[in-house]
């Protein structure tokens, strides 16, 4: 069988006040185009399918366009929601749309509830593990406490306990919105560490014959039945070296996988500069720079004047500009913003104890008051971006 494997579409995402509207419309125009092309027999979605849990109204429309044209193609596509998305909102409608060959999985109960699909060799399940927040779903698999590998480690148990109950030779196949240890991240993904140990190791995933992985942005292969699909748009600088794909995967009869990668169009390249502003104006290497979208760092030691204006006037699409002068005597630390960056919020807050209490590191009941404490601030915020406006 023939799988289209992509995730992380955001859609409603802008790129530093650059909407992304006509890219990602673009995008989903070719995603249509290669199901049809390749003679794709279905179509995985691992989760994060709007940017926001209450997207726009423009966001929703293509949405619904691009249902409509993978039901007339009469392709199977299976969707699970992401930590981006609002599950129920996701969800409505999902047992109407199933009869139309579009199935929506962003119930935690359906585990272990696979779509059926059949080739020339026999039957493929499909398995839909919507992004499992360990605090919402634990009750639901019999747990007290644990993270992402727990609750991921219980779901997996259900499909693994309902594929032996499936004829012999049945190949399963699991789409799952999740960080898996080894993966590579980048700046633009939502951090998912708070309420739980983040990473989830790759023998979760044991006993299926393909994973398809969403939640980090860059397309990588952690094991060949293992595979993100990163994101088909950038969404941050971070991802200036990236190769925006989807995985066309071939599931033989025995199991085994071989798969390719199909370029995303893109709808401006990225560039990251650094050094002095008169050098990144005069250097002919980066003339072929002069039509992406751009992320300066200015290292002058001091503050030039008009600096954005003056980029622009080679760089027209410059977006981000950053300062790190060079080093100058009296400059012997990095900022406090430099010293913090890339760290997770828990990590941060933890410095910051052992910076007032010197020679004393947080206990264990200190680190589950700050893990309450920001899980408690990220459901309120959540909270709030689902209300109406």
């Amino acid at each position: 069988m023939r799988l289209l494997h992509t995730s992380d579409w955001h859609l409603g995402r802008s790129f530093h006040r650059e909407s992304m509207h006509e890219a990602q419309r673009a995008f989903l125009t070719h995603l249509v185009e290669v199901v049809r092309a390749e003679r794709v027999g279905a179509v995985l979605v691992a989760g994060d399918v709007y940017d926001r849990a209450l997207p726009g109204l423009e966001a929703v429309g293509l949405f619904d366009e691009v249902l409509h044209r993978l039901a007339e193609l009469g392709v199977p596509t299976v969707f699970i929601s992401g930590n981006h998305d609002s599950a129920r909102r996701l969800g409505v409608g999902a047992g109407l749309i199933d009869r139309a060959g579009i199935h929506l999985r962003t119930d935690p109960d359906g585990c272990a509830v696979p779509v059926l699909l059949a080739d020339e060799h026999g039957p493929v399940a499909v398995y839909g593990l919507p992004y499992l927040e360990p605090l919402l779903t634990r009750e639901r698999f019999g747990l007290a406490r644990g993270g992402h590998a727990e609750v991921l480690s219980a779901a997996m148990a259900g499909v693994r306990a309902d594929l032996a109950d499936r004829p012999a030779g049945t190949r399963a196949v699991v789409l799952a919105h999740a960080f898996v240890t080894g993966g590579e991240p980048s700046d633009s993904e939502r951090d998912i560490t708070v309420g739980g140990v983040a990473a989830v190791p790759a023998s979760v995933f044991d006993g299926v014959h393909y994973a398809a992985l969403g939640h980090l942005h860059g397309a990588q292969t952690l094991a060949p039945h293992l595979r993100y699909s990163g994101s088909p748009l950038a969404y941050s600088f971070s991802e200036h070296r990236h190769r925006k794909t989807m995985w066309l995967v071939d599931l033989a009869a025995d199991g085994s996988v071989a798969a390719e990668r199909i370029d995303c169009p893109q709808p401006r390249p990225l560039a990251v500069l650094r050094g002095r502003l008169d050098e990144l104006l005069a250097d002919p290497a980066l003339a072929e720079h002069e039509d992406a979208w751009v992320q300066a760092t200015l290292t002058d030691p001091a503050r030039p004047a008009d600096p954005m204006e003056r980029l622009r006037s080679r760089f027209p699409h410059t977006l981000q500009l950053l300062f790190e002068p060079e080093h100058t005597p009296g400059a012997e630390h990095p900022s406090y913003a430099a010293r913090v960056s890339g760290r997770p919020d828990l990590e941060v807050a933890e410095g910051f104890v052992r910076h007032v209490r010197p020679g004393s590191e947080p206990d264990e009941t200190e680190r589950a008051w700050l893990r309450e404490a920001f899980e408690a601030v990220r459901r309120e915020t959540e909270r709030e971006q689902e209300l109406p406006r």
